[in-house]
């Protein structure tokens, strides 16, 4: 018995994946970057980044599970790849929230009426 076999019982090193699939899932991360790019020409207000997040972790999630093979690879490798995301998501929400906390905003309000000085 090799060492390979003995050390990695029931998981290959590589394993070839069905041409559809991997057409498929280029079809689908390309619809998502056109997707993006016809969304910064509309404004959604707040929502523009939480919509651009939302379409670049879909299209992580893709890469990693079909052609970084991690939906046959070991579960911790993948909950590590996930946990990732989680972690990340964290630390930009807390500076999100940090910086609108602390940062004044020098963007003028224009709702407001003009002040109107009298010369007498």
């Amino acid at each position: 018995m090799s060492a390979h076999e003995s050390s990695r019982e029931g998981y290959d090193f590589a394993h070839p994946l069905p041409l559809p699939l991997l057409f498929g899932v280029f079809g689908a991360l390309t619809v998502l970057t056109v997707i993006t790019v016809g969304q910064a020409s509309f404004d959604f207000g707040s929502y523009d980044v939480l919509i651009v997040m939302v379409i670049a972790t879909i299209k992580a999630i893709l890469v990693g599970a079909i052609f970084m093979h991690l939906a046959w690879d070991k579960p911790f490798n993948i909950l590590c790849f996930i946990g990732s995301f989680v972690f990340l998501a964290l630390f930009i929400m807390f500076t999100l929230f940090d910086s609108r906390g602390t940062a004044h905003d020098d963007i003028p309000v224009l709702d407001d009426a003009p002040v109107v000085v009298v010369a007498e």
